[in-house]
C-alpha cells in the first residue's frame, strides 16, 4: 500500500513494478544488475481517485498515460534498485498530489472606461506622429 494523503491510499493491486538493466552510473555493474525500475499504476481503474482527479492526472501525465489508462514511470538515476524504487514512488505521489489541486476558475475582467479612453488617445497620438512623417510638397513651401 502507498499513502498519498490521509484520505487516499493506493492498493497493491494498482501498482506493479518491473526491473531492468539501467543505462546510467554503475560502471561494469550496469551490465549485470537490474537496477532500473518501471512502475505501472492502474490509474483509470483506481477506486481511490475521483473522475475529476483522473482527468487532471491524465493531462499531467501526458505521454506516460497509456491507452489502457495506466501511468508508467521509470527511474534509473542511481545504482541502487531500492533507491530507484523510492524515487519512482515519490514521483507518482507528487503527480497525484498535483492532480488533487483543482485549478481556480478564471473570472474574465472588463477594462475600465478610463483605460479604454487612454488606449484610444494614445493610438490617435501615435497616428498623428506618423502622419507628420509624410512627404513634404515643394509647392507648399
Amino acid at each position: 500500500m502507498l499513502n498519498v494523503t490521509n484520505d487516499i491510499t493506493l492498493q497493491d493491486w494498482e501498482l506493479s513494478e518491473s526491473f531492468m538493466r539501467a543505462s546510467g552510473p554503475g560502471g561494469q555493474n550496469v551490465n549485470k544488475v537490474s537496477s532500473a525500475v518501471e512502475l505501472r499504476f492502474e490509474a483509470q481503474r483506481s477506486p481511490s481517485l475521483t473522475p475529476a482527479v483522473k482527468t487532471r492526472l491524465k493531462r499531467l501525465a501526458g505521454r506516460r498515460w497509456t491507452n489502457e489508462g495506466a501511468i508508467i514511470l521509470q527511474c534509473d538515476e542511481t545504482r541502487s534498485q531500492v533507491r530507484n524504487r523510492e524515487i519512482v514512488r515519490d514521483r507518482l505521489v507528487d503527480l497525484i498530489r498535483q492532480a488533487l489541486v483543482a485549478p481556480k476558475r478564471r473570472i474574465p475582467t472588463k477594462p475600465t472606461k478610463g483605460s479604454q479612453r487612454r488606449r484610444v488617445d494614445a493610438k490617435k497620438q501615435r497616428g498623428a506622429v506618423k502622419t507628420l512623417r509624410g512627404k513634404i510638397d515643394k509647392d507648399a513651401l
